[in-house]
Protein backbone atom coordinates (compact mmCIF):
# COMPACT_ATOMS: atom_id res chain seq x y z
CA UNK A 1 0.00 0.00 0.00
CA UNK A 2 0.98 3.59 -0.96
CA UNK A 3 -0.01 6.32 1.64
CA UNK A 4 0.81 9.99 2.67
CA UNK A 5 3.01 9.35 5.58
CA UNK A 6 2.47 11.23 8.49
CA UNK A 7 4.54 11.72 11.52
CA UNK A 8 3.60 8.08 13.01
CA UNK A 9 6.11 7.02 10.09
CA UNK A 10 8.69 8.92 11.16
CA UNK A 11 10.89 6.05 13.57
CA UNK A 12 10.55 3.78 9.98
CA UNK A 13 11.31 6.62 7.41
CA UNK A 14 14.08 7.70 9.91
CA UNK A 15 15.67 3.93 10.03
CA UNK A 16 15.76 3.41 6.12
CA UNK A 17 17.11 7.18 5.52
CA UNK A 18 19.84 6.15 8.28
CA UNK A 19 20.99 2.77 7.04
CA UNK A 20 21.28 4.98 2.77
CA UNK A 21 23.56 7.51 4.88
CA UNK A 22 25.43 5.50 7.23
CA UNK A 23 25.79 2.62 4.44
CA UNK A 24 25.52 3.66 0.87
CA UNK A 25 26.49 5.65 -1.93
CA UNK A 26 22.58 6.63 -2.27
CA UNK A 27 23.23 10.37 -0.71
CA UNK A 28 26.43 11.95 -0.16
CA UNK A 29 24.84 13.24 3.02
CA UNK A 30 26.96 11.51 6.29
CA UNK A 31 24.80 13.04 9.08
CA UNK A 32 22.44 10.98 10.28
CA UNK A 33 18.32 12.11 10.19
CA UNK A 34 17.40 12.99 13.81
CA UNK A 35 13.74 11.99 14.59
CA UNK A 36 12.72 15.57 14.69
CA UNK A 37 14.34 16.53 10.96
CA UNK A 38 12.27 13.62 9.36
CA UNK A 39 8.68 14.75 10.71
CA UNK A 40 9.82 18.06 9.96
CA UNK A 41 10.47 16.93 6.05
CA UNK A 42 7.06 15.00 6.68
CA UNK A 43 5.53 18.19 7.28
CA UNK A 44 7.12 20.49 5.20
CA UNK A 45 7.73 18.60 1.57
CA UNK A 46 5.34 19.25 -1.04
CA UNK A 47 4.42 15.55 -1.00
CA UNK A 48 5.66 12.44 1.42
CA UNK A 49 4.75 9.22 0.56
CA UNK A 50 6.15 5.91 2.22
CA UNK A 51 5.14 1.91 0.99
CA UNK A 52 4.12 -0.19 3.42
CA UNK A 53 3.79 -4.31 3.71
CA UNK A 54 1.60 -5.65 6.45
CA UNK A 55 1.42 -2.62 8.42
CA UNK A 56 5.65 -2.48 8.00
CA UNK A 57 7.48 0.80 6.29
CA UNK A 58 9.27 -0.80 3.68
CA UNK A 59 10.16 2.25 1.57
CA UNK A 60 9.41 6.40 1.24
CA UNK A 61 9.25 9.18 -1.66
CA UNK A 62 9.55 12.38 -1.29
CA UNK A 63 8.85 15.81 -3.54
CA UNK A 64 10.61 18.99 -2.79
CA UNK A 65 11.37 22.23 -4.76
CA UNK A 66 14.31 21.98 -7.00
CA UNK A 67 15.63 25.45 -6.45
CA UNK A 68 14.41 28.56 -5.18
CA UNK A 69 12.83 31.42 -6.55
CA UNK A 70 9.19 31.54 -8.73
CA UNK A 71 10.67 30.38 -11.54
CA UNK A 72 11.45 27.42 -10.54
CA UNK A 73 8.14 26.77 -8.54
CA UNK A 74 6.67 23.98 -11.02
CA UNK A 75 10.11 22.21 -11.23
CA UNK A 76 10.36 19.97 -8.54
CA UNK A 77 13.54 17.60 -7.24
CA UNK A 78 12.34 14.24 -5.24
CA UNK A 79 13.89 11.41 -3.40
CA UNK A 80 12.96 7.88 -3.23
CA UNK A 81 14.05 5.01 -1.03
CA UNK A 82 13.36 0.99 -0.48
CA UNK A 83 14.46 -0.98 2.18
CA UNK A 84 17.25 -3.21 0.51
CA UNK A 85 14.92 -6.72 0.44
CA UNK A 86 12.02 -4.28 -0.82
CA UNK A 87 13.91 -3.19 -4.21
CA UNK A 88 12.83 -5.16 -7.64
CA UNK A 89 9.78 -5.80 -6.54
CA UNK A 90 7.91 -3.24 -8.13
CA UNK A 91 7.32 -0.71 -5.14
CA UNK A 92 10.27 1.43 -6.25
CA UNK A 93 8.40 2.20 -9.70
CA UNK A 94 4.75 2.13 -7.45
CA UNK A 95 6.00 5.18 -5.26
CA UNK A 96 6.89 7.07 -8.33
CA UNK A 97 3.63 6.65 -10.25
CA UNK A 98 1.96 7.61 -7.05
CA UNK A 99 4.97 10.51 -6.49
CA UNK A 100 3.96 12.07 -10.14
CA UNK A 101 0.20 12.05 -10.26
CA UNK A 102 0.73 13.93 -6.81
CA UNK A 103 2.90 16.33 -8.66
CA UNK A 104 0.78 16.78 -11.75
CA UNK A 105 -2.24 17.54 -9.21
CA UNK A 106 0.31 20.52 -8.04
CA UNK A 107 0.92 21.37 -11.73
CA UNK A 108 4.66 20.20 -11.74
CA UNK A 109 5.70 20.13 -15.34
CA UNK A 110 9.39 19.15 -14.36
CA UNK A 111 10.63 16.35 -12.12
CA UNK A 112 14.55 16.36 -11.33
CA UNK A 113 16.69 13.46 -9.76
CA UNK A 114 20.18 14.60 -8.44
CA UNK A 115 21.79 10.82 -8.41
CA UNK A 116 24.81 9.94 -7.17
CA UNK A 117 26.76 8.02 -10.28
CA UNK A 118 28.23 5.69 -6.94
CA UNK A 119 25.00 4.15 -7.05
CA UNK A 120 24.59 1.86 -9.92
CA UNK A 121 20.90 0.83 -8.96
CA UNK A 122 20.05 5.15 -9.24
CA UNK A 123 20.22 5.47 -13.27
CA UNK A 124 18.91 2.75 -14.83
CA UNK A 125 15.57 2.46 -11.85
CA UNK A 126 14.94 6.21 -13.37
CA UNK A 127 15.25 5.06 -16.92
CA UNK A 128 13.04 2.76 -17.01
CA UNK A 129 10.05 5.25 -15.17
CA UNK A 130 10.88 7.52 -17.91
CA UNK A 131 14.15 9.71 -16.77
CA UNK A 132 16.85 10.87 -19.11
CA UNK A 133 19.99 12.11 -18.48
CA UNK A 134 20.74 15.80 -18.40
CA UNK A 135 24.24 16.26 -16.72
CA UNK A 136 26.86 15.07 -14.95
CA UNK A 137 28.65 17.52 -12.14
CA UNK A 138 31.93 15.88 -11.77
CA UNK A 139 33.37 15.34 -8.08
CA UNK A 140 30.01 17.08 -6.11
CA UNK A 141 30.04 15.38 -3.59
CA UNK A 142 32.33 13.68 -1.32
CA UNK A 143 31.68 10.44 1.06
CA UNK A 144 33.53 6.88 2.32
CA UNK A 145 36.96 9.90 1.41
CA UNK A 146 36.52 9.62 -2.02
CA UNK A 147 34.80 12.13 -4.62
CA UNK A 148 31.43 11.30 -6.47
CA UNK A 149 29.68 12.58 -9.21
CA UNK A 150 26.72 13.85 -9.37
CA UNK A 151 24.11 12.92 -12.30
CA UNK A 152 21.10 14.79 -13.19
CA UNK A 153 18.22 13.65 -14.90
CA UNK A 154 14.79 14.82 -15.67
CA UNK A 155 11.08 13.75 -16.84
CA UNK A 156 8.39 16.08 -18.28
CA UNK A 157 5.19 15.63 -17.21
Amino acid sequence: MIRPATNVDAPAIQRLWNIAIRETLITFNSVEKSPTEVAEAIEQFDTFLVAEIAGRVIGFAALFPFRSGAGYALTKEHSIMLDADARGNGIGRALMTELEDAARAQGVHSLIAGISASNPDGEPFHVAVGFGAVGRVKQAGRKFDQWHDLLLMQKLI
